[in-house]
Protein backbone atom coordinates (compact mmCIF):
# COMPACT_ATOMS: atom_id res chain seq x y z
CA UNK A 1 0.00 0.00 0.00
CA UNK A 2 1.33 3.45 -1.19
CA UNK A 3 2.08 6.07 1.65
CA UNK A 4 -0.34 9.12 1.49
CA UNK A 5 2.05 11.73 3.28
CA UNK A 6 3.70 14.54 1.59
CA UNK A 7 7.48 13.90 0.67
CA UNK A 8 10.52 15.72 1.72
CA UNK A 9 13.79 15.59 0.75
CA UNK A 10 17.13 17.34 1.67
CA UNK A 11 20.46 17.09 2.18
CA UNK A 12 24.07 17.91 3.36
CA UNK A 13 27.37 17.65 2.25
CA UNK A 14 30.36 16.20 4.27
CA UNK A 15 32.81 18.45 3.42
CA UNK A 16 33.50 19.24 7.14
CA UNK A 17 31.87 17.77 10.25
CA UNK A 18 28.75 19.16 11.59
CA UNK A 19 28.23 22.42 13.52
CA UNK A 20 25.76 23.96 16.20
CA UNK A 21 24.32 25.59 13.33
CA UNK A 22 23.14 22.59 11.12
CA UNK A 23 21.69 21.13 14.00
CA UNK A 24 19.64 24.01 15.42
CA UNK A 25 18.80 24.88 12.34
CA UNK A 26 17.59 21.87 9.82
CA UNK A 27 18.95 18.77 11.56
CA UNK A 28 16.88 19.34 14.77
CA UNK A 29 13.75 19.42 13.32
CA UNK A 30 14.48 16.46 10.88
CA UNK A 31 13.41 13.73 13.32
CA UNK A 32 10.06 15.72 13.78
CA UNK A 33 9.24 16.07 9.86
CA UNK A 34 9.61 12.09 9.46
CA UNK A 35 5.99 11.33 11.14
CA UNK A 36 4.52 13.96 9.04
CA UNK A 37 6.37 12.83 5.48
CA UNK A 38 8.34 10.51 3.85
CA UNK A 39 11.78 11.51 4.17
CA UNK A 40 14.69 11.10 2.03
CA UNK A 41 17.84 13.02 3.47
CA UNK A 42 21.13 12.18 1.68
CA UNK A 43 25.06 12.84 2.06
CA UNK A 44 25.64 15.24 -0.74
CA UNK A 45 29.16 13.77 -1.51
CA UNK A 46 29.22 14.56 -4.91
CA UNK A 47 28.63 18.29 -4.42
CA UNK A 48 31.81 18.21 -2.13
CA UNK A 49 34.26 17.61 -4.73
CA UNK A 50 33.65 21.10 -6.62
CA UNK A 51 36.09 22.02 -3.94
CA UNK A 52 38.94 19.56 -3.95
CA UNK A 53 39.14 17.03 -1.10
CA UNK A 54 41.14 14.46 0.50
CA UNK A 55 39.84 11.30 -0.21
CA UNK A 56 40.99 9.52 3.03
CA UNK A 57 39.15 12.62 4.69
CA UNK A 58 35.80 12.31 2.50
CA UNK A 59 35.22 8.69 2.99
CA UNK A 60 35.60 9.68 7.10
CA UNK A 61 33.53 12.73 7.43
CA UNK A 62 30.61 10.72 4.25
CA UNK A 63 30.65 8.10 7.42
CA UNK A 64 30.45 10.93 10.19
CA UNK A 65 27.99 12.15 9.22
CA UNK A 66 25.37 9.06 8.64
CA UNK A 67 26.76 8.40 12.38
CA UNK A 68 25.87 12.01 12.79
CA UNK A 69 22.19 11.78 11.21
CA UNK A 70 21.31 8.79 12.94
CA UNK A 71 22.58 9.81 16.24
CA UNK A 72 20.68 13.11 16.23
CA UNK A 73 17.37 10.61 15.79
CA UNK A 74 16.72 10.29 12.13
CA UNK A 75 15.53 6.33 12.03
CA UNK A 76 16.71 4.57 9.07
CA UNK A 77 13.92 2.34 9.85
CA UNK A 78 11.41 5.28 9.38
CA UNK A 79 12.87 7.18 6.43
CA UNK A 80 15.64 7.01 3.50
CA UNK A 81 19.37 7.36 4.47
CA UNK A 82 21.32 7.28 1.76
CA UNK A 83 25.01 8.67 0.33
CA UNK A 84 24.60 10.75 -3.23
CA UNK A 85 26.92 8.86 -5.53
CA UNK A 86 25.40 5.45 -4.60
CA UNK A 87 22.67 6.57 -6.94
CA UNK A 88 23.86 7.03 -9.97
CA UNK A 89 20.19 8.69 -11.19
CA UNK A 90 21.25 11.58 -9.75
CA UNK A 91 24.12 12.70 -12.09
CA UNK A 92 21.99 11.22 -14.68
CA UNK A 93 19.22 13.87 -14.09
CA UNK A 94 21.72 16.69 -13.71
CA UNK A 95 23.05 16.59 -17.16
CA UNK A 96 19.57 16.56 -18.49
CA UNK A 97 18.61 19.50 -16.18
CA UNK A 98 21.89 21.25 -17.40
CA UNK A 99 20.26 21.23 -21.01
CA UNK A 100 17.19 23.16 -19.25
CA UNK A 101 19.14 25.78 -17.35
CA UNK A 102 19.74 28.87 -18.86
CA UNK A 103 23.58 30.41 -18.37
CA UNK A 104 22.60 32.97 -17.14
CA UNK A 105 20.57 31.63 -14.55
CA UNK A 106 23.57 30.14 -13.28
CA UNK A 107 25.93 32.96 -13.35
CA UNK A 108 23.44 34.63 -10.41
CA UNK A 109 23.56 32.19 -7.89
CA UNK A 110 25.22 34.08 -4.62
CA UNK A 111 26.92 30.77 -3.43
CA UNK A 112 29.16 30.38 -7.00
CA UNK A 113 30.02 33.92 -6.54
CA UNK A 114 31.13 32.89 -3.18
CA UNK A 115 33.01 30.17 -3.27
CA UNK A 116 34.46 31.16 -6.72
CA UNK A 117 36.08 33.94 -4.57
CA UNK A 118 37.26 31.43 -1.92
CA UNK A 119 38.98 29.24 -4.28
CA UNK A 120 40.20 31.54 -7.23
CA UNK A 121 42.61 28.69 -8.22
CA UNK A 122 39.79 25.98 -9.14
CA UNK A 123 36.66 27.78 -10.22
CA UNK A 124 35.42 23.96 -12.12
CA UNK A 125 32.99 23.70 -14.19
CA UNK A 126 31.18 21.34 -11.46
CA UNK A 127 31.18 24.51 -9.45
CA UNK A 128 28.91 26.60 -11.65
CA UNK A 129 26.74 23.98 -12.45
CA UNK A 130 26.03 22.32 -9.25
CA UNK A 131 22.44 23.63 -8.84
CA UNK A 132 21.10 21.89 -11.81
CA UNK A 133 22.65 18.75 -9.45
CA UNK A 134 20.90 20.49 -6.82
CA UNK A 135 17.74 20.46 -8.79
CA UNK A 136 18.27 16.75 -10.03
CA UNK A 137 18.88 15.88 -6.03
CA UNK A 138 15.41 17.21 -5.46
CA UNK A 139 13.50 16.34 -8.20
CA UNK A 140 14.42 13.20 -8.22
CA UNK A 141 11.58 11.92 -5.35
CA UNK A 142 9.00 14.29 -6.42
CA UNK A 143 8.55 15.91 -3.10
CA UNK A 144 6.12 18.25 -2.04
CA UNK A 145 8.59 20.57 0.19
CA UNK A 146 12.34 21.15 0.56
CA UNK A 147 13.59 22.00 3.97
CA UNK A 148 16.49 24.58 3.28
CA UNK A 149 17.86 27.46 5.10
CA UNK A 150 17.34 30.92 3.84
CA UNK A 151 21.23 31.03 1.79
CA UNK A 152 19.55 28.10 -0.40
CA UNK A 153 16.19 29.52 -1.20
CA UNK A 154 17.89 31.01 -4.54
CA UNK A 155 18.85 27.09 -5.43
CA UNK A 156 15.09 26.09 -4.38
CA UNK A 157 13.76 28.75 -6.38
CA UNK A 158 16.30 27.63 -9.64
CA UNK A 159 14.95 24.01 -9.29
CA UNK A 160 11.31 24.96 -9.45
CA UNK A 161 11.74 27.42 -12.63
CA UNK A 162 14.34 24.40 -14.61
CA UNK A 163 10.68 22.27 -13.44
CA UNK A 164 8.51 24.85 -14.63
CA UNK A 165 10.67 24.64 -17.67
CA UNK A 166 10.97 21.31 -18.40
CA UNK A 167 6.76 20.64 -17.27
CA UNK A 168 5.87 23.45 -20.20
CA UNK A 169 7.76 21.68 -22.56
CA UNK A 170 6.81 18.08 -21.85
CA UNK A 171 3.61 18.09 -19.35
CA UNK A 172 3.30 17.03 -16.17
CA UNK A 173 6.46 15.34 -15.57
CA UNK A 174 8.31 16.78 -12.48
CA UNK A 175 6.54 17.99 -8.93
CA UNK A 176 7.09 21.94 -8.39
CA UNK A 177 8.31 21.57 -4.57
CA UNK A 178 7.98 24.05 -2.29
CA UNK A 179 10.81 25.59 0.22
CA UNK A 180 10.30 24.50 3.74
CA UNK A 181 11.66 26.67 6.47
CA UNK A 182 12.32 26.51 9.44
CA UNK A 183 11.03 28.96 12.16
CA UNK A 184 12.95 28.23 15.50
CA UNK A 185 16.72 28.41 15.29
CA UNK A 186 17.41 29.00 11.87
CA UNK A 187 20.30 31.06 11.65
CA UNK A 188 22.90 30.24 14.45
CA UNK A 189 25.85 33.33 14.12
CA UNK A 190 29.40 32.61 14.57
CA UNK A 191 30.23 32.96 18.71
CA UNK A 192 33.32 35.28 17.67
CA UNK A 193 31.96 37.53 14.36
CA UNK A 194 28.37 37.37 15.15
CA UNK A 195 27.52 39.26 11.86
CA UNK A 196 28.21 36.20 9.87
CA UNK A 197 26.20 32.69 10.11
CA UNK A 198 28.60 30.08 12.19
CA UNK A 199 30.78 28.15 9.56
CA UNK A 200 33.09 25.42 9.86
CA UNK A 201 35.43 28.06 8.05
CA UNK A 202 35.85 30.19 11.68
CA UNK A 203 36.21 27.20 13.81
CA UNK A 204 37.26 29.54 16.95
CA UNK A 205 33.59 30.54 16.26
CA UNK A 206 32.25 27.66 15.44
CA UNK A 207 31.00 24.79 17.64
CA UNK A 208 31.08 21.11 16.60
CA UNK A 209 28.81 18.28 16.98
CA UNK A 210 31.86 16.17 18.22
CA UNK A 211 34.06 18.60 20.37
CA UNK A 212 34.81 18.16 23.52
CA UNK A 213 33.03 19.38 26.32
CA UNK A 214 36.29 21.43 27.50
CA UNK A 215 36.75 23.21 24.18
CA UNK A 216 32.70 23.94 23.63
CA UNK A 217 32.86 25.87 27.47
CA UNK A 218 36.17 27.43 26.77
CA UNK A 219 34.75 28.70 23.24
CA UNK A 220 31.51 30.09 24.70
CA UNK A 221 33.92 31.86 27.36
CA UNK A 222 35.45 33.67 24.65
CA UNK A 223 32.27 34.64 22.78
CA UNK A 224 31.77 38.10 22.04
CA UNK A 225 28.55 39.90 23.75
CA UNK A 226 28.64 43.57 23.22
CA UNK A 227 30.59 46.61 24.74
CA UNK A 228 27.71 49.18 25.67
CA UNK A 229 26.70 50.28 29.63
CA UNK A 230 23.60 48.07 29.56
CA UNK A 231 25.37 45.17 29.46
CA UNK A 232 21.93 43.10 30.58
CA UNK A 233 20.94 39.79 28.45
CA UNK A 234 18.25 41.11 25.66
CA UNK A 235 17.39 40.00 22.90
CA UNK A 236 18.05 43.08 20.22
CA UNK A 237 20.13 41.21 16.92
CA UNK A 238 20.10 45.30 15.73
CA UNK A 239 21.97 46.47 18.56
CA UNK A 240 23.26 43.08 20.49
CA UNK A 241 24.21 40.58 18.13
CA UNK A 242 26.46 38.68 20.06
CA UNK A 243 23.86 38.26 23.25
CA UNK A 244 21.05 38.06 20.96
CA UNK A 245 22.58 34.70 19.42
CA UNK A 246 23.53 33.30 22.59
CA UNK A 247 20.12 34.26 23.61
CA UNK A 248 18.83 32.48 20.75
CA UNK A 249 21.42 29.26 21.27
CA UNK A 250 20.10 29.13 25.09
CA UNK A 251 16.67 29.15 24.37
CA UNK A 252 17.29 26.39 21.34
CA UNK A 253 19.08 24.31 23.37
CA UNK A 254 16.53 24.39 26.80
CA UNK A 255 13.83 24.78 24.72
CA UNK A 256 12.30 28.45 26.68
CA UNK A 257 11.29 31.56 25.05
CA UNK A 258 13.47 34.59 24.49
CA UNK A 259 11.31 36.62 26.89
CA UNK A 260 11.94 33.41 29.63
CA UNK A 261 16.29 33.60 29.01
CA UNK A 262 15.81 37.21 30.03
CA UNK A 263 14.21 36.82 33.17
CA UNK A 264 16.38 34.20 34.32
CA UNK A 265 19.49 36.11 33.72
CA UNK A 266 18.22 39.84 35.19
CA UNK A 267 20.81 41.42 36.94
CA UNK A 268 23.39 38.78 36.20
CA UNK A 269 26.54 39.34 34.36
CA UNK A 270 27.70 37.91 30.89
CA UNK A 271 30.31 35.73 32.46
CA UNK A 272 27.48 33.62 34.17
CA UNK A 273 25.55 33.81 31.58
CA UNK A 274 28.44 32.67 28.82
CA UNK A 275 28.72 29.72 31.21
CA UNK A 276 25.55 28.73 30.97
CA UNK A 277 25.08 28.72 27.47
CA UNK A 278 28.18 26.72 27.04
CA UNK A 279 26.76 24.07 30.00
CA UNK A 280 23.34 23.93 27.83
CA UNK A 281 24.96 22.71 24.94
CA UNK A 282 27.74 20.51 25.78
CA UNK A 283 24.21 19.08 27.65
CA UNK A 284 22.75 19.03 24.49
CA UNK A 285 25.23 17.61 22.40
CA UNK A 286 26.87 15.04 24.71
CA UNK A 287 23.99 12.34 23.71
CA UNK A 288 24.72 13.22 19.86
CA UNK A 289 28.29 12.58 20.10
CA UNK A 290 28.70 9.38 22.28
CA UNK A 291 25.77 7.76 19.92
CA UNK A 292 28.13 8.88 17.08
CA UNK A 293 31.07 7.23 18.89
CA UNK A 294 29.64 4.08 19.65
CA UNK A 295 27.99 4.16 15.92
CA UNK A 296 31.14 4.58 14.07
CA UNK A 297 32.32 1.57 16.19
CA UNK A 298 30.10 -0.62 14.09
CA UNK A 299 31.13 0.25 10.76
CA UNK A 300 28.84 -2.74 9.43
CA UNK A 301 25.75 -1.72 10.59
CA UNK A 302 26.37 1.56 9.06
CA UNK A 303 27.40 0.15 5.48
CA UNK A 304 24.57 -1.72 6.38
CA UNK A 305 22.02 1.44 6.41
CA UNK A 306 23.68 3.29 3.16
CA UNK A 307 23.19 0.60 1.04
CA UNK A 308 19.09 -0.47 2.10
CA UNK A 309 19.04 3.46 1.76
CA UNK A 310 20.70 3.63 -1.61
CA UNK A 311 18.72 0.36 -2.80
CA UNK A 312 14.95 2.62 -1.66
CA UNK A 313 16.14 5.43 -3.21
CA UNK A 314 17.44 4.43 -6.19
CA UNK A 315 13.99 2.62 -7.08
CA UNK A 316 12.02 5.64 -6.62
CA UNK A 317 14.45 7.95 -8.49
CA UNK A 318 15.39 5.96 -11.51
CA UNK A 319 11.47 5.85 -11.94
CA UNK A 320 11.39 9.53 -12.46
CA UNK A 321 14.66 9.15 -14.85
CA UNK A 322 12.91 6.88 -16.85
CA UNK A 323 10.24 9.15 -17.28
CA UNK A 324 13.01 11.93 -18.17
CA UNK A 325 14.33 10.00 -20.39
CA UNK A 326 11.06 8.80 -22.51
CA UNK A 327 9.73 12.43 -22.44
CA UNK A 328 13.24 13.81 -24.07
CA UNK A 329 13.52 10.93 -26.72
CA UNK A 330 15.74 8.73 -25.45
CA UNK A 331 15.66 5.47 -26.36
CA UNK A 332 14.77 2.47 -22.98
CA UNK A 333 17.82 0.12 -22.62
Amino acid sequence: MESTKKVMVSGIQPSGDLHLGNYLGPLRHWPDMIEEFDCYFFLADQHTITVRQDPAQLRRRTLMLLANYIACGLDPEKCVLFIQSHVPAHSQLAWVLDCYTMFGELSRMTQFKDKSAKNADNINAGLFTYPALMAADILLYQPDFVPVGEDQKQHVELCRNVAERFDGIYGDVLKVPEPYIAKVGARIMSLNQPESKMSKSMPEGCVFLMEKPEDILRKFKRAVTDSDTERCVRFAPQEKPGVSNLIQIYAAAVGRSFEAVEAEFEGKGYGAFKSAVGEAVVETLRPIREETERLLADKGYLEGVYRAGAEKASYIAEKTLRKVYKKVGFLPR
